[in-house]
C-alpha cells in the first residue's frame, strides 16, 4: 500500500498534465522512497523506466535499450543501439500519441560512467523533443552528484528542468500511517527508531508488538536494520573506518569538530571534509543556535539520521551478544528500559515541528516564520545567594521575524509528570530571550501529563499539550 506523499504526486502529475515537453529532477538519500513514488505516479500511464546500475556506460546503454524497445516496439525483440544518439532518435520515432514518460532512476551510475550522457540529454531536449508530448524524469541518490552536475548553473541541463523535488523523509505524522493500529506512544517510537525512512517504516509489521519489531530488524543477525548502517557507509564512502569513527563521535553527545578530531586522531580539516560528506548524503545536520546564527561557537553536529543514532546507541555494545543470538534478552534487559532516554531528542523535534506547523496557521497568536532550539548559559543563585553560570537550553523555540514574537517550549518524553519546577525553569530561561522577542506563549509538551500545581496556575500565555495533541 502506498502511504503519503500527496504533495509530490500532485506536483509530478501537474507536469505530466500540462502539454508538450517537461522534465522533473528526483533527488535524496538511499531508502526515501523515490523509485516508490515514481513507481506510484506512472501508473496507468506510458512508461519507459529504467534504473542504472554500476556496470559502466556501454552496459546501461545496452539495458535502457531493452527498455526503450519493450515499452515502444516490443515486436522488435533484441535490438542492439550503437550509441546514445541511436537510441534516442529510436524514442524520437516512435513516440506515441499520448504522452510518454522517461525515467532514469539511480542516474549518477551512469553519468558518471558517460560524460557525455547528460550533454546528448540536453541536445535531444534542445532539439527534438522540446516539441514533443514528452516527460523526462531524472532521479538520483548521489545528492551532491544530483546538485552540482544536474541542477546547478554547470550543468548542461541547467534552465530545462520544469520542477525539483528532493524527497526528505516522512514527519513523525506520515510515519504513524505505516502503523495505524500502535498507540500515539508506540507511533512516536516508530518514528524515532526509523527516522521516517520510508524503506524502514515500511519492515515494520503492524500485527506485531513493538518490541517484536525492534527485535526482529535491530538484535537479531539477520534483521534488515542490523547490518544497514554499515552496508549505507560502504555505498557512499570509500574508506568507512573514518566516517564510523566520527559518527561514533556524534552519537556519544561530543558535537564540536575540534572534540571530534581530538577523540579520532585526525587533524581538523580531514574530519570537516568526512563531516560535510556526511552531510550532503543526509547523515549529519550542522546545527545552529537559533537567533545567533552567525556565532560559529554555537555550532554543533549532530546525527540527522534517526535510526543512526538509535544503531550507534545499542548496536556496537551488544555485538557478540547478538551474534550468539541473545539480542531479545539484550533488548528486553537493557533497551527496552532506555527507549524514553533515547526518544528525549526526536521528541523535541517533534514538537518543534508541531510549533512552527501550528504556528504558521497562527495558533500562537502570532505568524511563526522560524523554528530552533536555544543554548547558552545562565546566571543563577546557589543556596547562599552566590551566583554561579550554569549551561542552559531551551527545546523549542520558535520565532516570528515579522512582529518579533517568540514562543518557548519544554518536551519530556518520561514516565513522569511535568510539575512546578519545569514550568519555573522555562519561564527563568525566557528572561534570555525576551531582550529581542516578545515571548507570547510558554507551551509545555508531556509524555506522562502534568501535576496538580498546573490546575492552580493562572497564566493564559501557558499552554500544555500532550502526545495525542500532536497527533491530532
Amino acid at each position: 500500500m502506498f502511504i503519503g506523499r500527496e504533495r509530490e504526486l500532485k506536483s509530478l502529475q501537474e507536469l505530466y498534465d500540462k502539454d508538450g515537453f517537461g522534465m522533473s529532477v528526483i533527488y535524496g538519500r538511499r531508502r526515501i522512497g523515490k523509485s516508490t513514488l515514481i513507481t506510484e505516479f506512472i501508473k496507468g500511464k506510458k512508461a519507459i523506466f529504467y534504473t542504472a546500475t554500476k556496470v559502466g556506460k556501454e552496459r546501461n546503454l545496452e539495458l535502457f535499450s531493452n527498455q526503450v524497445v519493450t515499452v515502444l516496439d516490443p515486436a522488435l525483440g533484441d535490438v542492439t543501439f550503437s550509441s546514445l544518439e541511436a537510441v534516442f532518435d529510436f524514442i524520437s520515432k516512435k513516440m506515441p500519441k499520448d504522452k510518454l514518460i522517461i525515467v532514469i532512476d539511480e542516474l549518477p551510475y551512469w553519468a558518471e560512467k558517460d560524460e557525455a550522457l547528460l550533454s546528448v540529454l540536453q541536445k535531444y531536449i534542445d532539439t527534438e523533443w522540446n516539441r514533443k508530448n514528452l516527460m523526462i524524469i531524472l532521479c538520483g541518490s548521489a545528492l551532491s552528484f544530483m546538485e552540482n552536475k544536474v541542477l546547478s548553473e554547470k550543468s548542461p541541463l541547467f534552465g530545462r528542468r520544469d520542477s525539483q523535488i528532493r524527497l526528505e523523509a516522512f514527519n513523525y505524522r506520515d510515519s504513524a500511517l505505516f502503523v495505524p493500529n500502535y498507540s500515539v506512544e508506540e507511533k512516536a517510537i516508530c518514528y524515532g527508531i526509523t527516522g521516517g525512512v520510508a524503506k524502514y517504516l515500511s519492515m515494520i509489521d503492524g500485527e506485531r508488538s513493538l518490541d517484536d519489531n525492534i527485535k526482529r530488524l535491530f538484535f537479531h543477525t539477520d534483521g534488515y536494520l542490523y547490518d544497514e548502517t554499515r552496508n549505507l557507509l560502504t555505498q557512499e564512502f570509500s574508506d568507512i573506518t573514518l566516517v564510523n569513527n566520527i559518527i561514533e563521535q556524534i552519537a556519544s553527545g561530543e558535537n564540536t569538530i575540534n572534540i571530534i578530531a581530538g577523540k579520532v586522531g585526525e587533524k581538523e580539516p580531514t574530519v570537516l571534509y568526512s563531516l560535510e560528506k556526511l552531510i550532503s548524503v543526509g547523515l549529519v545536520e550542522k546545527k545552529k543556535c537559533i537567533m545567533e546564527e552567525k556565532n560559529k561557537k554555537k555550532t554543533q553536529y549532530v546525527l540527522r539520521d534517526y535510526m543512526f543514532k538509535f544503531w550507534y546507541e545499542f548496536i556496537p555494545k551488544a555485538h557478540s551478544v547478538i551474534e550468539m543470538g541473545q539480542g531479545d534478552i539484550y533488548y528486553e534487559k537493557v533497551v527496552k528500559q532506555k527507549l524514553h532516554s533515547f526518544m528525549g531528542s526526536v521528541f523535541e523535534e517533534m514538537c518543534r515541528y508541531y510549533t512552527l506547523e501550528q504556528g504558521i496557521q497562527g495558533r500562537f497568536d502570532c505568524f511563526l516564520t522560524q523554528v530552533g532550539t536555544w543554548w547558552g548559559m545562565e546566571a543563577v543563585a546557589n543556596q547562599n545567594g552566590e551566583k554561579l553560570q550554569q549551561s542552559a537550553d531551551i527545546d523549542v523555540v520558535a520565532i516570528s521575524e515579522i512582529d518579533k514574537s517568540a514562543v518557548i517550549g519544554e518536551c519530556k518524553f518520561k514516565n513522569e509528570k511535568i510539575d512546578k519546577g519545569v514550568y519555573e525553569t522555562l519561564v527563568r530561561r525566557a528572561n534570555l530571550i525576551s531582550g529581542k522577542y516578545r515571548i507570547r506563549k510558554y507551551v509545555f509538551f508531556s509524555l506522562s501529563g502534568y501535576t496538580d500545581w498546573f490546575d492552580t496556575l493562572e497564566n493564559e500565555d501557558v499552554v500544555l499539550l500532550s502526545l495525542s495533541d500532536l497527533y491530532e
